[in-house]
């Protein structure tokens, strides 16, 4: 739910992580985007608040976080512009170093592998 308007926004967040000893079940990282995305929000923050979480509890080589949305907010009023999505990344680690790495990322999360 955003928290400058109060209206839904819903999208998907790709998340990745390079293990640093430590690993957890898939299942731990929709809980962490779940808890998050349960609050009043906006997706910049959201963003932030996964990697970070996800930095602090594994201490991973890297972590990526995309989310893309569409905003209620942009489709029904103001500028009503409909199948509008905003893209948002975080980056730790690897991540930032490295630029094969996060291009690996971003092609597995692209179209064509949809």
């Amino acid at each position: 739910m955003c928290e400058h308007h109060m209206m839904p926004f819903v999208g998907k967040a790709h998340v990745a992580y390079i293990p640093n000893g430590k690993i957890t079940g898939l299942s731990k990282i929709a809980r962490v985007v779940e808890c998050f995305a349960r609050r009043l929000q906006v997706q910049e923050r959201l963003t932030v608040q996964i990697r970070d979480c996800i930095q602090q509890a594994l201490n991973p080589i890297g972590v990526a976080v995309v989310i893309e949305a569409s905003h209620m907010c942009m489709q029904m009023r103001g500028v009503e512009k409909l199948g509008s999505a905003t893209t948002t990344s975080a980056f730790t680690g690897v991540f930032l170093k490295d630029t094969r790495t996060r291009e690996e990322f971003l092609t597995l999360i692209s179209n064509k592998y949809r």
